[in-house]
């Protein structure tokens, strides 16, 4: 037995190490996009085949399809794309994963790109001491690069040797002689596979080393590859479990996608193969079957030469390892047109049943109580997430219902005002009112908790600073909340005082209502729209908080004069002015969080 415990940490370290430097170059470049990322997928999409260009130029950018259906998850959950427009973008998503693999089958072989990567890493690690964070984010993508073809180049160094090792991969070689039932054996390998490491390039890097040394067929590796494709679906659903149902939706119809297409493609899958064959052929590349057939062939015929063969002992010039050489860029482009084409068809077929497929996600996944789902964050989903710069939408969205909700406590205030002291309805209106209240302090510290967790993660110095200046907003909001229950408590107090207020109070208070709701539509609106702010709306909430300001002050003296009046009582007057008072704080609340989306619009515009 030649292959040792060791040699197995040795692969799992050379995994992890390719998928770390998949993250590092994934996070580098995020960070390097900043805002300009997150604007992209939040503008989208105007049609189903701009959410495909959408799709596969994320999943491209990011090198990981996982990633970019997980945002797609995130993005549909925080109501920013429909699920119609979700499918879209999957679909481009699963063509974009192919870029990574024809990354890695150009420079796999062609270039040893693992020779350049310590020099490679020398040259990034200054950028990471630069000032400008731009400049840190393409160091960091450099070093991810660097990382991920060392990484390819160890997997090759430490995937075990079927031929070497007889004995240990005993039962592969009995399931690989099974006609189509081994390429079925094989397709629930990779989908198994995927699902471990979560990674769909992970899965083709190793394919491609164990098809390129000649341990199993290209029609096998072709069926590990494709099993990968629904393997990645995976990470998804775990991200949508936490979701909404329509985030479970969008991971429903990912994984119908690959089904569908996985069906499709194991019915003519010989056929297919062949045809993919045929491409790489067409290509000058040469045939990449005959890679399994010639070193199998060696093996028998020359064993010297073969145990020599990828261990590096064999001269640059030898004929067997040119050979062979030759025969490894068929296989790794022949294993990148298969996906390619697979994924391009399956495209051009299931881009016009999009409505079908919506329709039948949405019977498999049918919708809850609403009221079940009332009072839960909406957007926010706490799964598995992997773009920070991506995830600061949800948060965005999620305060916009925040603010939405707390101004809906601004009406049952006002509506408590006119309820009748002591009354069932007065009490239900009470407890509404308390139950918003309540919720209001949880969304704040949960969307506190989201924002906070996602800036642990790598993000631009803008969008930290934008972190920050929500959680500010999200604190404004809370008080808000705090001031609307505060209109009730001082409503109770009333009541147990028995004082009762008579219609002149009644007209000032609703006056007063009226001019902090303007201000309250204002500001969330200004949150609807901080990506396009205009001066006239911001004047308007500065307006609004002069014109409160100027009621309260008219309304306190007015009090004095109507008490002296002998238009109500004292006591009244006191509660009435309470109200009042409460109202204006409400103000200042709402004008707190204009001065930080205010703020916001300099920073973002550079003044």
């Amino acid at each position: 037995m030649n292959y040792s415990f060791l040699d197995f940490l040795g692969l799992l370290g050379a995994v992890g190490l390719f998928l770390y430097g998949m993250k590092i170059m994934s996070e580098g470049l995020q960070k390097a996009a900043g805002d300009r990322l997150r604007n992209i997928l939040s503008a989208m999409t105007r049609n189903r085949f701009t959410g495909i260009l959408t799709g596969f130029f994320i999943t491209a950018l990011i090198q990981s399809s996982s990633a970019s259906t997980t945002m797609v998850v995130s993005f549909v959950n925080a109501g920013l794309i429909s699920l119609a427009q979700s499918m879209a973008v999957i679909m481009g998503a699963n063509l974009g994963a192919t870029f990574t693999m024809w990354l890695i089958a150009l420079f796999g072989f062609k270039v040893d790109i693992a020779a350049f990567a310590l020099p490679l890493i020398g040259f990034a690690i200054p950028l990471l001491f630069a000032s400008k964070s731009r400049n840190k984010s393409i160091g960091e993508f450099l070093i991810g690069f660097a990382f991920l073809f060392m990484g390819l180049s160890l997997i090759s160094k430490y995937v075990p040797d079927l031929q070497s090792n007889p004995e240990m991969f005993a039962f592969l070689q009995k399931y690989a002689t099974m006609g189509f039932g081994s390429v079925l054996i094989f397709l629930v390998v990779g989908i198994v596979l995927t699902m471990i490491i979560q990674s769909s390039a992970a899965t083709f890097a190793i394919t491609l080393i164990m098809c390129s040394k000649g341990w199993i067929t290209f029609d096998l590796a072709c069926a590990i590859i494709l099993g990968s494709k629904t393997g990645t679906c995976i990470t998804p659903i775990l991200a949508s479990l936490s979701g909404n149902v329509a985030a479970k939706r969008a991971a429903m119809g990912h994984l119908m996608f690959n089904v569908l297409g996985t069906i499709w493609a194991l019915a003519v899958f010989y056929p297919f193969v062949n045809l993919c064959n045929w491409l790489t052929q067409a290509m000058g590349q040469g045939d990449p079957e005959q890679l399994y057939t010639f070193v199998n062939n060696l093996a028998h015929t020359d064993p010297d030469i073969y145990n020599h063969l990828f261990d590096g002992s064999l001269p640059v010039g030898h004929s067997a390892l040119k050979q062979v050489t030759s025969m490894q860029v068929s296989v790794s482009l022949g294993l990148s047109v298969f996906p390619s084409l697979y994924c391009l068809i399956n495209l051009m077929i299931m881009i016009w049943f999009t409505n079908v497929y919506v329709k039948i996600v949405e019977w498999i996944v049918p919708t809850k109580n609403k009221e079940d789902e009332e009072f839960t964050l909406k957007y926010i989903s706490r799964g598995l997430l992997g773009a920070s710069e991506l995830n600061i939408a949800q948060g965005e969205k999620e305060m916009q219902l925040f603010a939405k909700r707390v101004g809906r406590m601004l009406g049952m205030a006002q509506e408590l005002v006119h309820t009748k002291s002591g009354g069932d309805d007065f009490n239900r209106i009470y407890s509404r009112l308390e139950k918003y209240e309540e919720i209001s302090d949880r969304m704040e510290l949960e969307i506190a908790g989201f924002l906070k967790h996602v800036s642990e993660g790598r993000l631009s110095a803008a969008s930290k600073r934008h972190i920050a200046a929500m959680l500010s907003i999200g604190s404004e909001i809370e008080s808000i909340a705090d001031c609307c229950l505060g209109v009730g408590k001082i409503l109770l107090r009333k009541q147990q005082a028995n004082v009762h207020f008579n219609e002149e109070i009644y007209e000032k208070i609703d006056v007063m209502f009226g001019y902090v709701d303007k201000a309250m539509n204002n500001m969330v609106m200004l949150l609807e729209n901080m990506e396009n702010l205009h001066d006239n709306d911001i004047i308007a909430s500065y307006n609004f908080e002069r014109e409160i300001n100027n009621m309260r002050n008219q309304l306190r003296t007015g009090n004095i004069e109507s008490i002296n009046a002998n238009h109500y009582e004292y006591q009244a007057g006191i509660f009435y002015m309470d109200i009042i008072s409460d109202l204006e704080k409400t103000g200042d609340y709402i004008i707190n969080v204009v001065d930080t989306v205010k703020d916001e619009r300099r920073h973002n515009n550079g003044y």
